[in-house]
């Protein structure tokens, strides 16, 4: 039977566990971060993921929901003060019944399964974590294997991108690495192995609109940071830079709205073949 043990007062386990909502260098080095939310907290759970403690709210009883989550996890448990939950949960008028303290994956991109059907997505330096979240949202929603992120970027595992994941980040691989090379390196390896795969770029300036890019086959697409757009060095990488034909007083749409067009262009793509 999981242990458990009573935290009441702000004391250096409830300091930690703060530390993982706002110090991304914490959460690295623990391994681990804290998840917020009913439907976060079911896909991590559900997924498989290593969840190393439940924080149980000790107000009212638990529902159906929160009892069968600490059945099915049966994790370490913490039972927590209402306020301190409440200062855990960013939120100040609900407490929230669970929280959860999960382990991050390891950054290996052969969690990311490759096949014929391959459909990956490049977040290339990222600033913002809500845009990390909504995008791999997007990629979750259109069927892609997995997102890969990189360069200097925002946090996948910060609160803010976890919750606009709405949980996806729990459903699909999500792996960090340091620049465009590893990410040529493993699609050379799959080229080696037969697999065909196309790099795209969506660029606003790109010579070809999305539309007459043919996202049937293994396709790895790099949507750009928000502010600067693709890299010189994904620039060079990609074999063919695309654009999404806009009109409208926009000068260009968000990263994370532009992979979502991008995105479900390859599904529509893809079932009409």
């Amino acid at each position: 039977m999981a242990r458990t043990m009573r935290i009441s007062t702000r004391n250096a386990t409830f300091q930690q566990w703060q530390a993982l909502l706002t110090n991304r260098t914490k959460r690295q080095h623990t391994g681990e971060f804290l998840v917020q939310g009913v439907r976060p907290i079911s896909l991590a759970v559900e997924r498989g993921w290593e969840i190393r403690t439940l924080l149980v709210s000790d107000g009212p009883g638990l529902s159906r929901w929160g009892r069968d989550v600490i059945d099915t996890a049966g994790a370490p448990r913490a039972v927590v003060a209402a306020e301190l939950m409440r200062e855990l949960g960013g939120k100040d008028e609900d407490t929230p019944e669970l929280l959860a303290v999960v382990a991050m994956p390891p950054d290996d991109l052969s969690r990311i399964t490759a096949g014929p059907n391959l459909l990956v997505v490049v977040f290339d330096r990222p600033t913002t974590p809500g845009n990390v979240g909504t995008l791999v949202r997007s990629a979750d929603a259109f069927g892609a294997a997995g997102v890969i992120v990189t360069g200097h970027a925002a946090d996948p595992y910060d609160p803010k991108a976890v919750r606009a994941s709405t949980g996806s980040l729990f459903a699909l691989p999500v792996v960090r690495v340091p620049s465009h090379r590893e990410v040529l390196d493993r699609v050379g390896e799959l080229r080696a192995d037969g697999v065909p795969a196309q790099v795209v770029g969506t660029d606003e300036r790109g010579p070809v609109e999305i539309a007459e890019q043919d996202l049937t086959g293994p396709t790895v697409l790099v949507v750009g940071n928000e502010t600067h757009g693709l890299s010189a060095g994904w620039r060079e990488a990609c074999d063919q830079l695309v654009r999404i034909p806009i009109t409208g007083a926009a000068s260009s749409l968000n990263a994370a709205s532009a992979a979502g067009v991008a995105l479900y262009e390859a599904a529509r793509q893809r079932r009409l073949a």
